[in-house]
């Protein structure tokens, strides 16, 4: 899999790119689609301060897939394969052509609220769409 951008100034020349960042970090000019891929909101943060495009919680891990999975770093490798097999179903793919739609080939910005970025289904989803946009 292809490993998602890391926000620069060369992001917007990328076809497109997927860029992950956390719902607390501020938008830039130009930053294309702005997608909130967690299926709760995030505590703390009124509605009206926080810019995005999209809910997408149909792009979140399952309910039973991120209590199993509880943020335990260990368990990364087979929460990648689990949230991947989840993406890779009729549910999952609708979802992410959904994306292809809106971004309409603007970058993408998969917004989460996870602490840990690296081990986040975020950085899941932008390395599946990566693969598959």
């Amino acid at each position: 899999m292809s490993k998602p951008k890391e926000r620069s100034a060369e992001d917007v020349t990328a076809d497109p790119p997927v860029i992950v960042e956390r719902v607390y970090d501020h938008p830039t000019e130009g930053d294309g689609l702005r997608l909130f891929v967690d299926r709760l909101w995030p505590r703390g943060l009124r509605k009206d301060a926080f810019h995005f495009d999209d809910w997408a919680k149909d792009l979140a891990p399952s309910t039973e897939l991120r209590h199993w999975y509880s943020h335990d770093v260990a368990a990364f490798s087979e929460f990648r394969e689990r949230y991947v097999h989840e993406l890779d179903s009729p549910t999952g793919r609708k979802a992410v052509a959904r994306v292809r739609e809106l971004a309409q080939g603007r970058p993408i910005v998969l917004l989460t609220a996870t602490k840990d970025v690296s081990h986040s289904h975020a950085e899941v989803l932008a390395e599946y769409m990566l693969d598959r946009l």
